[in-house]
């Protein structure tokens, strides 16, 4: 109930500012007017802390109202953004697909249907649907139903395969380009396909042994036998040390060190290789359950469009009829755990959907973002060759917020302060409850960006990056904190 009051509270408040935003004229700053002195002497104090002196800091504060400049710190530098990246990614692919945009999926059959057998394949065609997950049994209702179609279309034997088609007309990789070979088994660096599951993860769980010297027990959910284990983590020591790797283009995952006697199990979220193979492997296993004679095998396979076709090879659908059109929640709704829980394979997705940096300039160059202001090389901001300037993050953000088309359901998707996405940050502050902001972080890294109201009632709009920094992750949040807490409470 408490969690549920709280959300209420950050719903009216994100409603009240976005009511704000709509009556605020733009009224363009006089020439030459300076940036008000006691604010800047503010923000130049909380950044001159010794504990910063080594870091890079990037900000830009502007008024939505006047498009004054407030305070300005390399705003034209260009800085890793890690997650800011995502603000890029989903105004250009709201912009692009419009948010009533949906991924669907087919069931398709390729063969005959004759005394109950279909003599042939069961193809699965995606575009790309990040949202099917295993949490609170929604893939289990799902491939049930679908299994139920299958019967009801008259088909309780499939002779051939179950096929996930990949008929995405670009050759694209599952990574994102730049990212970090020992981030790959990480859950947050899934590959991106055609089709995906559980967000292409799953979690290892390690737990000690029945005495001293015993090995460590493992264990792998939803998908129990989707990931080769190879443990030599044993039950020692006074500490955990458990080192975990799994290299591209293989499903064995290597564990390796320690945990204590007594420990409390460990759990880990872990990347699949191939989200595809995946997908077919877990649907052939739900179909089988839900009473479906499966007799062939999972295969992967590109559609008639798919890649490794040349343009000339490209042919009409050769499919039946869908036996099912699965469509996911419209963007609107995918946004909201892509900036609040700032969930890299959404990104990848909206990313590749829309076709990649060339069309998310396409988009973003006629609001005033340069060429030489944003180098974006993937969607999510995990590619350490991302890079933009404040300037840039906020030129799109002060667009979002005056256009009515995008302004609503991107604010509603970013984290507020005090809220789910920014939890424990500016709690019992003047920003709690107003802020809002994307987060960013990996290492070296921290960011975040957004709106805040003033304390006279003016909207500001914001970009604060870090980068470099040899000071606790937690010291660089503060004192980002506390510029946004002094703007919350900035008056004329």
């Amino acid at each position: 109930m408490k969690n549920q009051v709280a959300g209420l509270k950050a719903c009216a408040t994100l409603l009240v500012a976005l009511s704000a935003c709509r009556t605020v004229s733009h009224r363009p700053a006089p020439p030459g007017l300076p940036a008000p002195p006691a604010l800047v002497a503010q923000i130049d104090s909380i950044l001159a802390a010794p504990e910063l002196e080594r870091g890079y800091w990037g900000v830009l504060v502007k008024s939505l109202t006047t498009d004054e400049t407030l305070y300005a710190r390399n705003a034209r530098k260009l800085f890793v953004p890690a997650s800011n990246m995502k603000i890029v990614t989903l105004a250009a692919a709201a912009q692009t697909l419009g948010w009533n945009y949906t991924y669907t999926t087919k069931l398709v059959t390729v063969g005959t249907v004759e005394n109950g057998t279909l003599a042939g394949d069961l193809a699965i065609v995606g575009s790309g649907d990040p949202s099917l997950v295993a949490a609170d049994g929604m893939s289990d209702r799902v491939f049930a139903d679908w299994a139920s179609r299958v019967k009801s279309a008259g088909i309780r034997t499939i002779a051939g395969h179950i096929v996930a088609v990949d008929d995405r007309a670009a050759d694209e990789d599952a990574l994102g380009a730049g990212w970090m070979w020992d981030d790959l088994v990480e859950d947050y660096a899934a590959g991106v396909g055609a089709l995906q599951l559980n967000e292409d993860a799953v979690r290892v769980t390690i737990a000690p042994g029945p005495a001293p010297g015993s090995s460590a027990a493992v264990s792998v959910a939803p998908f129990p036998g989707t990931l080769t284990i190879d443990s030599t983590v044993i039950t020692s020591g006074t500490e955990p040390t458990i080192r975990i790797r799994r290299l591209p283009g293989s499903s064995r995952l290597e564990l390796r060190g320690s945990i204590p006697f007594g420990h409390a199990p460990l759990s880990y979220g872990v990347a699949v290789d191939d989200p595809l193979q995946f997908f077919a492997d877990q649907l052939r296993t739900a179909l089988i359950r839900n009473g479906v004679d499966v007799r062939g095998s999972a295969i992967t396979a590109p559609g008639p469009k798919g890649p490794g076709l040349r343009e000339d090879e490209r042919r009409a659908d050769p499919f039946g009829p869908a036996l099912v059109e699965y469509r996911s929640a419209p963007l609107s709704t995918l946004a909201i755990r892509l900036m609040k829980i700032s969930q890299n394979q959404y990104a990848e997705t909206f990313y590749r959907t829309i076709g990649g940096r060339d069309a998310v300039m396409k988009i973003v160059q006629p609001w005033g973002v340069t060429p030489a202001d944003l180098i974006q090389r993937d969607g999510s901001g995990l590619s350490r060759y991302d890079l933009v300037t404040p300037e840039a993050l906020v030129t799109i953000l002060t667009h979002v917020a005056r256009d009515e088309t995008l302004r609503g359901p991107f604010a509603a998707s970013l984290p507020v302060a005090g809220s789910l996405g920014l939890t424990n940050r500016m709690k019992g502050t003047p920003a709690e409850g107003n802020a809002t902001a994307k987060t960013g972080s990996m290492t070296g890294v921290r960011s975040l960006s957004g709106y805040v109201t003033s304390g006279d009632g003016e909207p500001l709009v914001f970009s604060i990056i870090a980068n470099n920094f040899d000071a606790e992750p937690a010291t660089i949040n503060r004192a980002t904190d506390a510029i946004i807490v002094r703007l919350a409470q900035f008056r004329r």
